[in-house]
């Protein structure tokens, strides 16, 4: 057994969960109101799927867009399939949760925020780690919407908005 409580792998374990939850009511009823998702991940994952130039494109992270258009979302146990739009191409993938780095929701001002967890065999750094989870209370600057996965640009609205991110700073000793 051991020594310490990973906070920080459990706090990550619990928001993937959420993301989760979240996608599976987006997948049984639609996109509610003016709810949309800006969602980065990493594009290098061993587990993510995408069309070859769309990793050559974004050969490190892309975020993608969930808002007007999307097909066929499939949620799973270890991450989500789903088919978007990139300019009148639409382009299934599948998207590990553990390789998702941002999930924010801009109309309601929320976010998460995956920080990198280091090798679990070293002790010193898996402490550093474990309190990197939304370590600070500043709000999350929304993502650029780089490729606009809906096939429409969300240029128009205020792209600097700022979402609320969940801080574990009141929980610590």
């Amino acid at each position: 057994m051991s020594q310490t409580i990973d906070y920080g792998n459990l706090m990550h374990d619990a928001m993937r969960s959420l993301i989760k939850k979240v996608l599976k009511d987006v997948q049984a009823n639609g996109l509610p109101g003016s709810h949309h998702f800006f969602i980065t991940f990493d594009t290098t994952h061993p587990d993510a799927e995408l069309a070859d130039w769309l990793s050559d494109r974004y050969p490190e992270e892309m975020t993608v867009v969930m808002q007007h258009w999307y097909d066929k979302l499939e949620v799973g146990d270890d991450g989500f399939g789903i088919t978007l739009n990139f300019g009148e191409a639409p382009e299934p993938m599948f998207v590990p949760y553990e390789a998702i780095k941002t999930f924010v929701d801009p109309s309601v001002e929320f976010g998460l925020r995956f920080e990198a967890q280091e090798d679990e065999n070293d002790n010193d750094v898996e402490e550093e780690a474990s309190d990197d989870v939304s370590d600070n209370s500043d709000p999350v600057q929304l993502p650029d919407p780089k490729p606009t996965a809906d096939g429409e640009s969300d240029n128009s609205k205020d792209s600097t908005k700022e979402a609320e991110v969940v801080s574990l700073d009141s929980f610590r000793k």
